[in-house]
């Protein structure tokens, strides 16, 4: 399935200004709001349903004897016209 990209950002920011940002999500998925993200003239608006799929990622990208790249990716998967009741809950995450 091809995939369109609908909104993307990256930038430098301190641990201070990304706890910020992830708050803002946290909060708006506790009180059932959609997530707006917006960046000068672009926005998107989605509304993720009440049990999206929730993956976390930890990865190093690089070569095998050197220094790579490392990443930590939260991501919210959920299908267009379903309810989000679906998964697999492979076992409690704890984030530490």
């Amino acid at each position: 399935m091809p995939e369109e990209v609908l909104f993307e950002s990256e930038s430098r920011r301190t641990r201070a200004e990304i706890a910020a940002y992830l708050r803002t999500v946290a909060d708006s998925l506790e009180s059932g709001s959609a997530v707006t993200l917006k960046q000068d003239e672009r926005s998107v608006t989605m509304d993720p349903p009440a049990r999206p799929a929730f993956e976390v990622k930890a990865e190093r990208e690089g070569p095998a004897d050197g220094p790579g790249e490392l990443s930590v990716e939260f991501e919210l998967e959920w299908d267009e016209e379903s309810d989000g009741e679906g998964g697999n809950g492979n076992g409690e995450l704890t984030i530490e």
